[in-house]
């Protein structure tokens, strides 16, 4: 399949390759949609085996962040970067110098910031050759670290779950199963022990466990492969993506999958109806794990943490919409996130039809 089919299968807007020898930058940018607004997304850096997995990876992301968006009632659309490379051993202010030139040419169309691989450091030398980037340090008037806040959006979408199922919102007495404790899932954790959750956890990352052991009272650990069969009130997937699949599924002893982990069910269109006919509410990743994106999102407005925390809040009444309107079509929750997202890009699409001049000025600005 050439470029240009699969860019068509998703309808991407713009590909582009960035390459720069002397710092040995191999970066790929994908902009899906902008409708909404300028592609915001993060920057993955990855030793990818093939230059193709970078490729397939970069446009299902971006396509991921234009629904992401949308579903958040953000006025952005969706865009990705990967960097090709070992995070541990090729990392430079060099490279992410050179990577944000490629973004400030952009002109603002994608607006990048971290990701896996990346960190509010690496931004921070990005931002020295592009005004295009946020999740910088506070003290450069950014937002810093963007964990909590997905952990808090977690948690909303987790309440606003159980309220359906069981009628209560309360962590309380609630037994929920956490896989993956790192930087989102630790801070996860902290919410569920505040609640009065009892909480059971596994990590491939013997530090990870050891840091939340450490922190709370109470933490059952299991082994990874144990952990789907734990018998819980919530399944938390806070690591890998695809773990909700064939293999899994006749192993969950759960009634609501929750997570923080980016594209857990493996095929969409099988898995998503296979927990709704197990009785298992799935909530939707992309919306529940939108907090980090509503809180770097804020730093284009200036940022207010109050603001952004309210914000993140409203996933609470996002998830509901989409359970209602799951029972009200009979469609799976995943279905029904894809349709409030897809519904609302093709309002604002249309609205766009109506010239307001802006676009006039613009060009008389400009002209000598």
């Amino acid at each position: 399949m050439t470029v240009f089919e699969e860019m068509g299968r998703r309808d991407h807007e713009q590909l582009v390759f960035c390459h720069d020898e002397a710092t040995g930058l191999k970066a790929i940018i994908a902009i899906h949609n902008t409708t909404l607004g300028p592609a915001l997304g993060g920057c993955r850096m990855w030793q990818y085996e093939k230059e193709e997995d970078a490729l397939r990876d970069v446009l299902r992301l971006s396509r991921g962040m234009t629904y992401k968006s949308a579903a958040a009632g953000l006025n952005l659309g969706g865009g990705k970067a990967v960097i090709i490379g070992d995070s541990k051993s090729m990392k430079s202010e060099a490279l992410f110098r050179s990577y944000g030139r490629f973004v400030q040419s952009l002109a603002g169309r994608y607006i990048t910031a971290e990701d896996v691989g990346t960190s509010v450091r690496d931004m921070e030398w990005v931002r020295n050759e592009t005004d295009h980037v946020t999740g910088i340090s506070r003290a450069l008037g950014g937002s810093g670290d963007p964990s909590p806040f997905t952990a808090l959006g977690v948690v909303m979408g987790m309440k606003a779950a159980l309220k359906w199922q069981t009628g209560s919102e309360s962590l309380s007495g609630k037994k929920v199963a956490v896989q993956g404790v790192g930087h989102v899932g630790f801070h996860l954790v902290k919410h569920l022990v505040e609640g009065g959750a009892q909480v059971t956890v596994c990590d491939i990352d013997q530090d990870n466990l050891k840091k939340v052991t450490g922190a709370f009272n109470g933490i059952e650990v299991v082994a990874p492969d144990d952990i789907y069969g734990v018998d819980c009130d919530v399944f938390a997937p806070n690591a890998l993506g695809a773990v909700v699949n064939d293999d899994t599924i006749p192993q969950f002893k759960c009634s609501i999958v929750a997570g923080s982990a980016n594209n857990v069910l493996a095929v969409e269109e099988i898995h998503a109806p296979a927990l709704k006919e197990r009785g298992i509410l799935y909530a939707p990743d992309y919306v529940i794990n939108a907090g980090g994106l509503i809180n770097v999102a804020n730093e284009l407005e200036g940022y207010n943490q109050d603001r952004a925390t309210n914000q993140v809040s409203s996933i609470y009444d996002i998830c509901t919409d989409i359970f209602r309107i799951a029972e009200n079509e009979g469609i799976t929750s995943q279905k029904a996130a894809n349709t409030l997202a897809e519904r609302r890009i093709q309002a604002m699409g249309r609205i766009k039809h109506t010239y307001t001049g802006v676009q006039l000025k613009k060009r008389q600005k400009t002209m000598p």
